[in-house]
């Protein structure tokens, strides 16, 4: 399923084979929530932007449309019009993020809705269901995401819980995998490493999870509410106990910074809100840094938003014109941004890739990771 190509340190250069086809990795999933980019990007926009998997999110697709919607026509695929790769989240960090309206419990999580305040409950069973209907080409096991930092005793506690989540995940996934009427039968199954911040949890948990046997390693719970310093940290302690022969995930991570740091750390998969979200806002990464696109000075500017960008975008639009559309409330402005942003990511891991390829990653490191993180104030 996963193929090592190479390594550079513990930067690692590889390909993962899937029914939906093969993943050049190290590689960003660029998020579609509810089956759509936020900013009114299609799937057809996603090809021309060179996306080579798109993330979607367990929780919301089940209350709307629902997954049996979803089954009936045909699974995500064909419901979004895309033919490679999916990854769905298992609706864990939607209910960390819900810690006002859920309880969990042994069996699961019972929560209230965010839309209409009904009554739901999510456990492990429920989440591989719900993703099978969905039919997308991984499914994430249920986990519980605790906020950082927590006390050690809870942590624990919860960790512990998740790897009993995981055994039953990883149960009913062969027993959905096994039935006729599965949309894809080939489905794959990650695990989740928690643990907070607590070095010792997380290597624990990674060494009982390891033993488990699961299609791919993802490390969750970081990214909410430690320093970036602390996430580094995390990674160079637990990543090492990861399977080698075994997908990484960092999930949730990042800025460009972020992922070319996770990458030299030893991470093959990525994913985040930030290109879309921030874009929406008028904040652009480029390979000079971080441009916002409001500022004063380019209300004249005739240059694109990135000057080494050829997506849509930045080969038809100046950033005059971009900033007009943004201070005149225009729905364009926020599709161009998105759609160079989603680019400039996808951009960004074949730049790594290519690195890799060529064994000079770490010179690119050392170039972009700190560049990439500055915003632009002299140009």
């Amino acid at each position: 399923m996963f193929t090592l190509i190479k390594t550079e340190g513990a930067a690692r250069r590889g390909v993962l084979h899937t029914v939906h086809g093969d993943i050049q990795t190290p590689f960003f999933m660029n998020v579609a929530t509810a089956a759509a980019i936020k900013g009114a990007v299609s799937c057809m926009d996603l090809r021309e932007l060179k996306t080579r998997v798109a993330l979607c999110n367990t929780y919301h697709l089940h209350l709307r449309p629902g997954s049996e919607i979803v089954y009936k026509m045909g699974g995500l695929h064909k419901f979004m019009n895309w033919d490679k790769p999916i990854l769905t989240d298992s609706g864990g960090f939607q209910v960390f993020s819900l810690s006002k309206l859920r309880k969990i419990k042994e069996e699961g999580v019972y929560f209230a809705s965010h839309i209409d305040g009904k009554r739901l409950f999510i456990g492990p069973e429920e989440s591989m269901q719900i993703q099978s209907r969905l039919g997308s080409t991984i499914a994430m096991a249920f986990d519980e995401c605790v906020e950082n930092p927590a006390p050690e005793d809870y942590v624990r506690s919860s960790v512990e819980r998740t790897t009993r989540w995981l055994a039953r995940c990883k149960e009913e996934m062969a027993r959905l995998n096994s039935l006729p009427e599965t949309l894809n039968r080939d489905q794959l199954l990650f695990a989740i490493n928690q643990g907070g911040t607590y070095d010792k949890i997380r290597i624990e948990h990674m060494k009982i999870i390891r033993e488990m046997e699961l299609d791919g390693y993802a490390v969750g719970g970081l990214a909410v509410g430690e320093p970036t310093e602390v996430m580094y940290h995390i990674l160079d302690e637990v990543i090492p106990y990861a399977p080698v022969d075994k997908p990484r995930y960092l999930m949730g991570v990042g800025t460009p910074s972020n992922i070319i740091e996770g990458v030299y750390r030893g991470v093959d998969m990525f994913d985040c809100v930030m290109p879309s979200r921030n874009a929406r806002h008028a904040t652009i990464f480029t390979w000079r840094g971080i441009l916002h696109a409001t500022n004063e000075r380019y209300k004249d500017d005739p240059r694109p938003m990135d000057t080494e960008c050829d997506c849509p975008a930045c080969r038809n639009f100046s950033r005059a014109y971009i900033r007009h559309l943004f201070k005149a409330g225009e729905q364009l402005a926020g599709r161009l941004a998105v759609i160079h942003n989603l680019y400039f990511y996808n951009t960004l891991m074949d730049r790594i890739c290519e690195a890799l390829d060529n064994g000079a990653f770490t010179e690119f490191r050392n170039k972009y990771s700190p560049l990439l993180a500055e915003k632009i104030t002299d140009d």
